[in-house]
């Protein structure tokens, strides 16, 4: 009497490969919350960068006249259509930190726009108005405070780094500080400041009169 081997059909091969990788996700998933096993398990980083390198050198002829600190919440909500949160979408609260600089550009002054007396004692002055610089995030001062995620959204998280979400509440916070820089009278503080310093500067060269206004030549 012969006995048979019989193999096993092919769903169960395909739910078997299942179990497999859903124990292997989530033996992964212990081991990262165990205390003391991401320590012995956990990965070391080097830096292996290359050297920088200049790649060009621009003169400025601009005055920093002033400098604005800001802050902002992001509170950045993506849903999908047709389905729950829990199963789709994402919610992140992102306080982002940066300044903005408002500046004039010297560099635009032409001989037409500075006019001295005969006796060398009054000076007068045509600049441009001055103009905000691009917002600057501050990586070390900007962070999380939460983000919540659907079942979808944190399986995809497990295969990739999810650059794109932090990208988007980074440029998202840098508009928001711009809007602020816009509205917050920086330009006009700088003016006052680049003012005040051209005529301590000129006063010292002995001129007793200083005139500084701002916009386009007539």
């Amino acid at each position: 009497m012969t006995t048979s081997l019989r193999h096993p059909p092919g769903w169960a091969k395909a739910v078997a490969a299942l179990v497999l990788v859903m124990a292997v996700l989530f033996a992964g998933i212990r081991l990262a919350v165990l205390p003391g096993i991401k320590d012995l398990f956990g990965t070391e980083t080097h830096d292996r960068s290359g050297p920088a390198l200049l790649k060009s050198v621009q003169d400025m002829s601009r005055y920093d006249a002033a400098s604005g600190n800001f802050q902002v919440v992001v509170d950045l909500d993506k849903d999908a259509k047709f389905l729950p949160d829990a199963i789709r979408g994402t919610r992140t609260l992102y306080v982002g930190a940066g300044t903005v600089d408002a500046y004039v550009d010297l560099g635009q002054v032409g001989e037409k726009d500075v006019t001295v007396d005969d006796d060398r004692t009054t000076a007068t002055l045509r600049l441009p108005h001055a103009r905000l610089g691009r917002p600057a995030l501050d990586p070390d001062h900007s962070y999380a405070v939460s983000k919540e995620r659907g079942l979808l959204d944190r399986l995809g998280d497990l295969f990739s780094d999810n650059l794109n979400s932090e990208q988007a509440v980074q440029k998202l916070a840098v508009r928001h500080i711009g809007d602020a820089a816009r509205s917050s009278g920086l330009t006009t503080r700088a003016e006052s400041n680049t003012t005040s310093m051209l005529q301590g500067l000129l006063r010292s060269l002995g001129f007793r009169e200083v005139h500084v206004s701002y916009g386009t030549a007539g």
